[in-house]
């Protein structure tokens, strides 16, 4: 298991470049690694979700052009480890589905982000996503509060409104 460098969801990898709720707990965790790891396809939805921003006008049209440019520059430098989406993540992530009860509420970017830590050997995921830490169990990984933090889920949004968490196996 990959103990040292920590892998990050969509909704954390975000808060390096927006101050939503938590967003310092991430930026202080992330400090205490060289590197972090995040599925590949975190690419498109950090970019995405930095979109939805600036449509939602929570930045103005130049700082979303800035932002875009500092992740890309953050990925060139190597502050994140792309984990592919290999043929055993797909395996593993059809096989969860398999096994999975008709009860279970998995969407399929969360069956990526856990299925590539699981598949990669990490031990811990770092999420605030309701439906995430929900499917992690599917998974094999197991939610905790991350430090001290408290965190209180909103019913309405589904994200931690003061606290993060942590997933492992």
């Amino acid at each position: 298991m990959r103990a040292k460098t920590p892998f990050f969801d969509t909704c954390y990898l975000v808060r390096f470049y927006l101050e939503d709720a938590g967003f310092e707990v991430v930026r202080e965790l992330a400090g205490k690694s060289c590197t972090i790891a995040a599925s590949w396809h975190a690419q498109a939805e950090v970019v995405a979700a930095l979109h939805r921003a600036a449509r939602e006008h929570r930045m103005e049209q130049s700082a979303y052009q800035a932002v875009l440019a500092q992740f890309r520059q953050d990925s060139e430098i190597g502050l994140f480890d792309w984990q592919p989406l290999t043929a055993g993540v797909q395996q593993r992530l059809q096989h969860v589905f398999q096994k999975a009860p008709p009860t279970a509420f998995l969407r399929a970017a969360d069956a990526l982000h856990l299925a590539c830590a699981a598949e990669h050997a990490f031990r811990d995921i770092y999420s605030n996503d309701r439906h995430l830490l929900a499917a992690a169990p599917l998974f094999g990984y197991g939610a905790h509060q991350n430090g001290a933090a408290r965190a209180q889920l909103n019913g309405a949004t589904g994200r931690a409104e003061s606290g993060m968490f942590f997933l492992s196996k």
